[in-house]
């Protein structure tokens, strides 16, 4: 059976996340250290210390993310990993795309750093405060959550934003949308259909103007084919070629996470141990719950590493 990489998307953030790695692993400080340069600024700083509400923003959030995660990586590397020998697939959540296609080569550290901060600060810009919202419905089946999307969208436009499993679907769109199709699903009955406290409509048309700017940005920095194939988060099916990569991130700004079909891709592919590398462990918790037959294990930690590693290299 096979092994894939998964990596987190925002909402994994938190504060301290990938110190203890900076502090035991000099292979994570140098990533650490490339990200602020890259950036011109001590994102570590705000990572280790805060406040929260700063580090939750999604210019830095995108960018902090997929540096504990490439810290990791590069610890895994430093102590004999390799991907392509190892690891027979990469993907991740939403950003987390990013940081997978970092780490199976498509692009430079540096430059994915670069890349999520336009990213954060396009999707914060697209749409004025107030004017979209975002909603988790959970217990309905995709179609019914499509369904009231579709019935909602004499209010504005509204769309499912990411299917992440286990019953759990997270629409996006115009706030009086958005509201109408949760209250629609819970009439339909949704065990839950709550509004989520974000900052922007992420993964809707809305999302357009977002799109421009990383068509542009995606342009401009040097993409490699990826060492092994990504599952990419628009079509849930595996991709090899760095510039259709390079169209796909810019659909998946406006476009669905399919992640539930992700998972399941993985299960009817070989696919039985998914690693989780970077903060937190949403990606192994929702695992679980779309295939029973793919395991999930969270990697991120000095003591997460070293298990990890007896595993991968014997």
């Amino acid at each position: 059976m096979a092994i894939a990489f998964t990596f987190p998307g925002q909402g994994s953030q938190s504060v301290g996340m990938g110190k203890e790695l900076a502090d035991a692993f000099p292979e994570a400080k140098a990533v650490f250290d490339e990200v602020d340069e890259a950036l011109g600024e001590k994102l570590s700083t705000i990572m280790w210390d805060g406040p929260e509400d700063t580090l939750t923003l999604t210019a830095n959030a995108q960018p902090a993310l997929m540096a504990v995660s490439m810290a990791a990586i590069r610890v895994m590397e430093a102590r004999g990993l390799d991907l392509k020998a190892k690891v027979a697939y990469v993907a991740g959540h939403s950003l987390g795309e990013y940081s997978a296609l970092c780490a199976a080569g498509t692009f430079s550290l540096s430059d994915t750093a670069r890349l999520l901060r336009i990213r954060g600060n396009a999707m914060q810009a697209a749409v004025p405060a107030g004017k979209g919202a975002m909603a988790a419905i959970i217990g309905l089946e995709h179609g019914d959550v499509e369904a009231v999307c579709a019935e909602a969208s004499d209010a504005g436009s509204c769309q499912i934003a990411n299917d992440n499993g286990g019953g759990q679907l997270v629409i996006s769109g115009e706030k009086a949308a958005v509201e109408k199709a949760a209250e629609l699903a819970s009439a339909k009955g949704a065990k839950r259909a709550i509004m989520l406290p974000v900052s922007a409509p992420f993964h809707s048309s809305l999302m357009a103007p977002a799109a421009d700017s990383m068509r542009e940005a995606l342009a401009k920095v040097e993409k490699n084919d990826p060492v092994v194939p990504v599952i990419a988060n628009v079509r849930a099916t595996p991709v090899s070629d760095a510039a259709t990569i390079a169209d796909l991130l810019v659909a998946q700004v406006t476009g669905q996470v399919r992640w539930r079909e992700t998972v399941e891709w993985f299960g009817q592919n070989g696919v039985d141990t998914l690693y989780e590398i970077g903060s937190g462990k949403v990606l192994t918790g929702l695992a679980r719950r779309i295939d029973r037959n793919v395991s999930g294990v969270a990697v991120n930690s000095p003591d997460d590493i070293a298990k990890a590693l007896e595993t991968l290299l014997g």
